[in-house]
């Protein structure tokens, strides 16, 4: 089981959530959240948050809220990933809740939610932009590999 320590340290054993920016921050069995802060690299060119960047933020939520509940030695690696986009994303920061549907000997069943957060006069508005789901192979015959730090990390 991971608690947020370790989750944190899990994400940063991925440069490229490392370079988004995506950070853990809330961890029980089964279940994790992550935030983002948007900045104009995290755009496309309408101005919008790019679908690729909530898809990565989803699918990297899920596979460590399926490593929270993973036996001892395996990895949570996608066999399957499904997005929908219910909405353009354009704010402050994005918010990433991922869960366990079911988790077995080798695969773990997964969804998430990813919400925009933007304030405004009246406060923090929350939008849900993307649901999502994922089927995860608990791997034993995979290994955490050692990167260099990613500069400004």
């Amino acid at each position: 089981m991971l608690d947020l320590v370790q989750a944190r340290e899990f994400f940063r054993l991925s440069p490229f959530m490392v370079d988004l920016g995506v950070e853990p921050v809330e961890v029980v069995p089964g279940r994790l959240s992550t935030v983002l802060a948007i900045a104009p690299r995290h755009l496309q060119h309408t101005g919008f948050v790019h679908a690729g960047v909530s898809a990565a933020m989803a699918d990297h939520t899920m596979g460590a809220a399926a490593q929270t509940l993973a036996p001892a030695g395996h990895w949570a690696l996608t066999a399957d990933l499904r997005t929908s986009l219910l909405r353009a994303a354009q704010g402050e920061r994005l918010v990433c809740t991922a869960w366990v549907l079911k988790s077995g000997r080798s695969l773990a069943f997964t969804e998430a939610e990813v919400h925009v957060e933007r304030g405004g006069p009246a406060g923090v508005e929350r939008l849900l932009v993307m649901k999502a789901s994922a089927t995860m192979a608990l791997a034993s015959h995979v290994r955490a590999v050692a990167h260099d730090p990613v500069p400004g990390a």
